[in-house]
């Protein structure tokens, strides 16, 4: 406990000197997407939410290690720190890699220079954010959020957010509603179950086996899904061919058909996570 206080090395250290970098280039590519704003879409407010959050929590955690907080969360046992610091890095470097081929592929041309300066910073963000993610994680031997169990719920969650920024194409159609209902429900569920395995206090305050329940709700969450890899391509894509000219940024098919494939990479993650659940519940 005595050691708390400020202390120069967390912006010093090689690890401080790439979080600064970190939030400059955040910064900067937040105030060049103000100019070059495309409000209306749901691409560019996604882009705008990973430069605020992956700036705001890096500065977060190096307000934390520079006041040695950390110390105090592992001395009440509120947190593994340095596994939640590793995996909000990871997850962090996998929201820059998705704006990093999203900002170019929805808002680039060939008279578009400032999106072609957002992208190029865009990139080296992602390039300090996957360094800052390899350092951190060859030093931690995690605990949950960047080991398999918990960075599943990041990929769930993740891949659950580049679902909803591509609904598209269906209204007027009842069954997808469905579909839409399918991946709004286990959202929450797949946070809760992250903050309830980062927090200890919480999860110690949980009278039963969370993983027993886990593993029934995740059950139900592949039955979703399953339904939705049927219903969701079937009613999109009957009597809607591609056409001929569809480029990314404004075809409707192709937009549909990120949908498509994402709920296929969740549905083999939800899967993935029930297998892995069950296998602690067997002991293995």
């Amino acid at each position: 406990m005595d050691q708390i206080g400020f202390t120069a090395s967390a912006l010093t250290s090689g690890r401080g000197i790439l979080h600064i970098i970190e939030i400059v280039i955040c910064v900067v590519d937040q105030a060049l997407l103000h100019i070059h704003q495309h409000p209306g879409h749901t691409y560019w407010v996604w882009c705008m939410f990973t430069w605020v959050f992956c700036g705001l929590m890096t500065l977060i955690i190096t307000i934390i290690e520079m006041f040695k907080i950390d110390l105090l969360l592992k001395f009440l046992n509120i947190m593994d720190w340095d596994d939640f610091a590793t995996g909000m890095t990871m997850t962090m470097t996998l929201m820059v890699f998705s704006t990093a081929v999203i900002y170019p592929v929805f808002y680039i041309c060939s008279h578009c220079y400032l999106a072609v300066v957002i992208t190029i910073v865009t990139l080296a963000c992602f390039i300090v954010y996957i360094i800052d993610a390899v350092m951190s994680k060859c030093a931690t031997k995690g605990s949950y959020l960047c080991i398999m169990p918990g960075f599943i719920k990041v990929l769930e969650a993740f891949v659950t957010c580049i679902i909803f920024i591509s609904l598209i194409g269906y209204v007027g159609k009842p069954a997808l509603y469905w579909c839409i209902v399918v991946y709004v429900l286990p959202f929450p569920v797949t946070l809760l179950f992250m903050v309830i395995n980062i927090l200890h206090p919480l999860k110690n305050c949980i009278p039963c086996n969370l993983n027993k329940y886990a593993f029934y709700i995740l059950l139900v969450i592949v039955l979703l899904y399953i339904s939705a890899a049927i219903i969701w391509p079937l009613y999109s894509f009957r009597d809607n061919p591609r056409p001929a000219d569809c480029p990314g940024n404004f075809c409707i098919w192709s937009i549909i058909f990120i949908v498509t494939f994402m709920t296929y990479v969740n549905l083999i993650l939800y899967i993935v996570d029930c297998i892995c659940t069950k296998f602690g519940l067997c002991g293995f």
